[in-house]
């Protein structure tokens, strides 16, 4: 089964974007490469379970199986030693990134209390975007009863873009919620 947002990219949203900046060729119009998903557990340092929850969440958020992040270098102010575990990740490439956020974009941030949109500063210069979500709640295959501790996560959209303009509007023609600046 092809993901919807993934059809709707190749049957409207580049022939938008190569007629609004100018392409010449449909390769030059930005796409969605990979979106990672980053869960970092200071807490991790006193209590070893509290990587192996973050691993079983973000698992279960993303549908694929999340890796330990380790420290590069010892920290003595924050009790922290090369190579102790201290967060998860998961990278999405192809068609789970894309079912991803269509879940992301549908359900997970309109469950965000007081949400108006998201916010256009996460760009990098560079055509990536990261934004931060504070509660992993948010997204419906977490239970509430289970959760020992609210954590949040980054979340970073890595595109072909050249510049954070193009990053934008092929973030906004995806369906992205950005606050419309004033």
């Amino acid at each position: 089964m092809k993901a919807k947002l993934r059809e709707k990219y190749t049957n409207e949203i580049v022939a938008v974007l190569k007629e609004k900046f100018k392409f010449k060729s449909v390769m030059q119009v930005p796409k969605l490469t990979k979106i990672v998903v980053n869960k970092g557990m200071g807490a991790a340092t006193s209590d070893k379970k509290i990587v192996d929850i973050g691993v079983e969440e973000l698992t279960t958020i993303t549908g694929q199986k999340a890796v330990v992040t380790k420290s590069r270098k010892d920290i003595s102010n924050f009790k922290l030693r090369a190579n102790m575990p201290i967060g998860a990740k998961v990278t999405l490439r192809g068609d789970i990134m894309y079912e991803f956020l269509d879940r992301l974009i549908a359900i997970a941030l309109p469950r965000v209390r007081d949400f108006k949109g998201i916010s256009d500063k996460g760009f990098d210069g560079r055509g990536n975007y990261t934004m931060g979500v504070k509660e992993q709640i948010i997204f419906p295959e977490i239970s509430i009863e289970k959760v020992a501790r609210i954590s949040g996560m980054d979340i970073t959209f890595v595109t072909t873009a050249t510049n954070d303009e193009q990053a934008l509007e092929l973030l906004k023609s995806l369906g992205m919620p950005f606050v419309n600046p004033k």
